[in-house]
């Protein structure tokens, strides 16, 4: 961490934050996430639209996925996104099948060719960060912030269709 905002830039495109770039925020709100289980609701769609604002970082055969599970948040909220989380879990418990369920994710279009997008509207590195914490100002308002996040690195996905 610095004094002040540092004048680099992340990969994304976005200029680093006073945390430093999109990676010090990531291994920032993780941490966080881990002793605050309100703030941890959050933690599918950080992971999903992390990787894929910063996809040189993450696995390649998941971010297709993680697009998918991106759009079904941005389209239908934290809340349908849970619920498709509990019934993975649940799947992988009492051992239906291996592998993940992706007939949730059917309606959603896959990851386009030709990415990763040079710039998002929405970054990491825009993220407030205020006595110590992510949610200094509380869940709803940083939970805004990660649907924003989430609906600018979907809108930027899907402008390589066009």
């Amino acid at each position: 961490m610095t004094d002040g905002p540092r004048m680099d830039r992340c990969d994304c495109g976005a200029i680093a934050g006073p945390l430093g770039v999109c990676a010090d925020y990531y291994h920032g709100i993780l941490a966080e996430e881990q002793a605050d289980p309100q703030m941890y609701r959050w933690h599918a769609p950080v992971v999903c639209a992390y990787f894929l604002q910063h996809p040189s970082t993450a696995h390649e055969r998941y971010l297709d996925g993680q697009f998918r599970q991106l759009q079904l948040y941005v389209d239908k909220g934290l809340d349908a996104l849970l619920r498709v989380a509990a019934h993975q879990v649940a799947r992988n418990k009492h051992g239906a099948r291996s592998g993940y369920d992706m007939r949730p994710f059917a309606a959603y279009a896959p990851l386009p060719p030709g990415g990763p997008p040079g710039h998002f509207r929405a970054t990491f590195c825009e993220l407030p960060f205020s006595d110590g914490s992510f949610v200094s100002d509380g869940h709803l308002a940083y939970g805004r912030r990660i649907q924003s996040i989430a609906e600018a690195t979907v809108e930027s996905w899907r402008s390589l269709q066009t």
